[in-house]
């Protein structure tokens, strides 16, 4: 039966008041939701000016966004043939004996489980430290897993594989209250690593091309296919085969040689640079005008620049490089004996970069040669005497030594400028250079900023003569 039009027209009378209302409302809420985002920018930006970023993080309700994290799904296979084995407790424990194992090698290689449902593992690089390195530890950590498993197999009768799929990419961590690590992972990429562990074949990795694009210069890979991407089409896949013949160890129970090493330590040393810098221009007093954050970059470029020239091999610059980005940043805690806290600091922070105790106590020992006065022991500790000091042989010495004078002030000290260029004088001609490389490039020079000083000093003394008189 059709509807009388007047009680249609009424309808629609209610319908555009009850609208009018809820427009009235909306624009109630968005004035509200625009206060409230003033509120909490004004809030955010205090707790930031106020040092008190533990309260700023409480805020962001423990979502954090990693700019790029590798991503391991691991599949475990055998479960169908399970119930038709008499040996089906043995079995059990060899699942949980590699378990076990794929928690060791995690560990190893700097990797976090993250909770997943089931039986499958998924384990991330790149959350607990953010670094450039993670694809290639999570490549390191799938290729012994995989390859660990394969060997059980083959020595036992143990009825598991797995099927690890292998992705690299930004995602979202959520982590609880208090704990450090996320409990669970978030977005795309997070759904292709599973996807990529899904279509892997037992005993093989899966790659991305995201991630083989990472890793392409340390392993070996075959294209396989693609896989259906959400949103995207479809992504190349790679199977893993083998580390690099030339990066291989020919020793047991190791992976990678020397080689391997050291092109792994060039993408290291990136970020500890980037980590070491980023804390210096944070920490590091305003008053340090010459042991500035543009001094670490000097020096840690200048022992490269002489490691270098005097012939040293690339894993001793390596060594140097690090030692120069951390032999101030004691200055963030005292000013004399700094060269102490250095040390510490490269205790504390070194070992997160996975750097072994042996190479850590080498980078001290450099740290500690630039404490004067030093004799130096070996070629690098003369080498990083020779780039703190180099600044003594260049053309810019004397802006330079003004920055040092400007930060003996702010420091409460209390010099003329006659008294610093008496000790500067003094100081130049008891020092010298230990590497051939800085005697040749700096030598001369050096002997040049002792007469200027002479003349400096000459000056001021005539112009005091006329004022006397």
């Amino acid at each position: 039966m059709a509807q009388p039009k007047e009680d249609f027209l009424t309808q629609l009378r209610e319908l555009g008041k009850r609208s009018g209302k809820i427009g009235e409302q909306l624009e109630l809420l968005l004035s509200q939701y625009e206060n409230q985002s003033t509120y909490d920018e004004q809030y955010q930006r205090l707790l930031k000016e106020f040092g008190l970023e533990d309260e700023l993080r409480k805020t962001q309700k423990g979502v954090r966004r990693f700019k790029m994290a590798s991503m391991l799904y691991i599949v475990i296979h055998g479960f169908n043939t399970l119930s038709q084995r008499n040996d089906s407790q043995k079995q059990m424990d060899l699942l949980d004996e590699i378990c076990f194992n794929i928690s060791d090698i995690a560990q190893k290689y700097g990797l976090i489980k993250i909770p997943t449902i089931g039986d499958n593992i998924m384990l991330a690089g790149g959350i607990t430290t953010e670094n450039k390195t993670n694809p290639i530890d999570a490549t390191l950590a799938a290729f012994e897993i995989v390859t660990r498993i394969n060997r059980r197999k083959e020595d036992t009768d143990c009825i598991w594989e797995v099927g690890i799929g292998l992705h690299t990419g930004p995602i979202m961590g959520r982590f609880l209250p208090g704990k450090n690590t996320p409990y669970t992972l978030s977005g795309n990429n997070a759904l292709i690593a599973s996807r990529l562990g899904a279509i892997s074949p037992k005993g093989h990795v899966s790659l991305s091309l995201m991630t083989y694009e990472l890793i392409k210069e340390f392993f070996e890979v075959n294209q396989v296919g693609k896989v259906p991407v959400k949103y995207s089409g479809s992504m190349d896949i790679f199977d893993l085969l083998d580390i690099v013949p030339s990066l291989r160890s020919d020793m047991p129970n190791k992976l990678t040689n020397d080689a391997f090493d050291l092109a792994y330590s060039r993408l290291q040393f990136m970020d500890i640079q980037e980590y070491m810098l980023d804390m210096l221009e944070e920490k590091l007093p305003k008053y340090l005008h010459y042991h500035s954050v543009k001094h670490t970059i000097d020096v840690t470029t200048e022992v490269e620049l002489i490691g270098w020239a005097e012939g040293l091999p690339e894993s001793d610059i390596m060594l140097l490089k690090v030692a120069g980005l951390f032999h101030d940043s004691g200055h963030i805690v005292t000013y004399a004996g700094h060269e102490e806290e250095s040390c510490k600091f490269a205790d504390e922070i070194l070992p997160m970069f996975k750097y072994s105790q042996e190479k850590i106590d080498t980078i001290k020992r450099i740290i500690m040669a630039t404490k004067l006065p030093h004799t130096p022991s070996d070629i690098l500790e003369a080498i990083i005497q020779d780039s703190d000091l180099d600044y003594l042989g260049r053309t810019d010495f004397v802006p330079v030594s003004n920055m040092l004078y400007q930060e003996l002030l702010d420091r409460g000290i209390n010099i003329s400028v006659d008294q610093w260029n008496e000790n500067q004088i003094k100081f130049i001609s008891a020092h010298q250079y230990y590497t051939n490389t800085a005697r040749t490039l700096r030598e001369v020079n050096k002997q040049s900023q002792i007469e200027r000083l002479h003349e400096l000093l000459d000056h001021s003394n005539k112009e005091n003569d006329s004022t006397e008189h």
